[in-house]
């Protein structure tokens, strides 16, 4: 599949008219329970200029409570990523409204208002952000196992399962999601925390509640990849030599973006940066006072990296200019409750965060500070979120010190380590943040808004992670329901339905803890 086709082939007027089916936003014609409301599909050329706003879908379980503006600056920059061209929107005659349809798109492009005579990027991500993949869900997998991880690769070819039943399947996306590789982990402890593909797809590295990572060889033709039967799975030893003896578990593990490095989060309340050439341990931080649940790199620079911890705070870390050992270059403050995952934009200064507060939080590090004296007396020690739900009055709980851009509330983070991700610059400018939920329910926010836009029902379990395609309008959530399914728009191909457990095969079924 080439991504660029969806910008080439761009479909004539009369095509568009015929084919685009616009979205309303909440108040409109609910058309099943999936959580979103859409519209009639209308033909006529004047729907896209009857003075309504538009968004794509509006969510049937919206909160009240008023979200916090993001500020002037994320906004202009996601605006200016996913806008219409402002020339369109100066010459073309009629009402000026978002989004801009396609109709008055393609008579832009033909007029050649931009003065380039062409779509860029930008034209292209106004058209495609339109189209949430919202359709389905059609089946990927079912298993008797709880699903813990999904993600795509970088450029959308594969996506990456794992499962607490010691499995982790590696689909090929554009053979039908034909299984490539089907791992056995070696060492398993509870269940796989985490997996990371390698910028060059040829390697993975998968965690668990240990001190050790193993590293698979994803390009070999063995499809049963058995820890050191079929094949051998690497340890790589993330001890420092003044802890030897002792052991921690690992949450979090990425790839630097020209695959020399790993970063990971841990148990012990640390930072480990491994350097995969020297096949060594290069750095370790004791960068907070509780688990470090989650661990990014900032940028492709791999010198700054972002962290959460269950000590509520955000740290970032600029491994350029170590003032001290084990001093971040700045603290976020904000959350009430741990950190379970942190996502960068990729810019080097904006990232977001999910909380057990049950919120979502944009950062901009340049608003980081040194000082967390005001962070301590926020912890509520009387609740664990493993099993218990989040106290109702602490729902409308603030932070005096609350250093976020805006906050994203609606899903719940109950029970496991729930992740929250942007949706992909190429396809949608970043327009959108994207999370599981404990309710079993996947919801997709707008950046700039804060409305939520789409919730997503199928599961019957929490949804841990989820991923959208790169470029394409597909995202793929797993479940501890043991499901993997995938959601699109539009939906061009027949699927079969989903089956029931007791008519799934037993070569579709994974053994493992539930």
């Amino acid at each position: 599949m080439n991504p660029d086709y969806i910008c080439r082939r761009t479909p004539s007027l009369n095509e568009s008219q015929d084919s685009v089916i616009e979205l309303k936003k909440a108040g409109g014609i609910a058309v099943d329970d999936m959580g979103y409301a859409m519209s009639r599909l209308d033909t006529e050329s004047d729907l896209f200029d009857d003075g309504n706003d538009i968004t794509e879908a509006g969510s049937s379980n919206r909160t009240d409570e008023p979200l916090r503006k993001v500020d002037d600056e994320i906004a202009q920059l996601t605006n200016i990523s996913s806008g219409p061209p402002g020339g369109l929107c100066q010459f073309m005659p009629g009402k000026q409204q978002l989004p801009v349809s396609p109709v008055r798109m393609l008579a832009g492009r033909e007029g050649n208002f931009s003065g380039r005579g062409r779509f860029s990027s930008a034209d292209c991500c106004h058209m495609l952000s339109r189209y949430l993949p919202v359709h389905g869900p059609w089946l990927v997998d079912q298993t008797t196992s709880r699903a813990y991880v999904s993600q795509f690769s970088a450029d959308g070819s594969l996506f990456v399962a794992g499962f607490q039943g010691s499995n982790i399947r590696i689909y090929d996306v554009d053979k039908g999601w034909k299984v490539q590789k089907n791992i056995l982990a070696k060492s398993l402890r509870w269940t796989v925390t985490d997996t990371s593909l390698s910028p060059d797809q040829r390697h993975l590295v998968y965690t668990s509640i240990s001190p050790i990572v193993h590293i698979v060889n994803v390009g070999s033709a063995t499809i049963e990849s058995h820890a050191n039967v079929t094949e051998i799975h690497e340890g790589l030893d993330f001890i420092s030599d003044e802890y030897r003896g002792y052991s921690f578990g690992i949450f979090s593990v990425k790839f630097s973006t020209d695959g020399r490095e790993l970063v990971a989060g841990s148990s012990d309340d640390s930072i480990y940066v491994y350097d995969l050439e020297a096949n060594k341990l290069s750095l370790r931080i004791v960068a907070h006072t509780a688990d470090v649940n989650t661990v990014t790199f900032a940028d492709e620079s791999g010198n700054l990296i972002y962290s959460g911890s269950d000590d509520n705070l955000c740290k970032v870390w600029d491994r350029r200019c170590f003032i001290a050992k084990d001093k971040p270059a700045g603290v976020l403050m904000g959350h009430l409750e741990g950190i379970t995952f942190v996502d960068s934009r990729g810019d080097g200064r904006y990232f977001i965060s999910n909380g057990k507060d049950q919120t979502i939080k944009l950062w901009d590090i340049r608003k980081m500070s040194s000082d967390t004296s005001c962070n301590l007396e926020f912890r509520n020690h009387e609740w664990d979120y493993r099993w218990m739900d989040y106290p109702p009055k602490a729902r409308d709980l603030k932070h005096p010190c609350d250093q976020s851009v805006a906050t994203y509330k609606g899903h719940s983070v109950l029970r496991t380590l729930i992740r929250c991700y942007f949706s992909p610059k190429y396809s949608t400018g970043q327009r959108y943040i994207y999370t599981g939920s404990h309710d079993s329910q996947v919801y997709i926010y707008d950046v700039v808004t804060g409305a939520q836009v789409a919730v997503l029902k199928h599961h019957t379990s929490p949804v841990r992670d989820c991923s959208w395609h790169p470029y394409y309008p597909m995202l793929v959530s797993s479940s501890w329901d043991g499901d993997v399914v995938k959601w699109e728009f539009p939906a061009t191909e027949k699927h079969p339905p989903l089956r029931t457990r007791r008519e799934s095969g037993a070569n579709n079924t994974i053994e493992g803890d539930s």
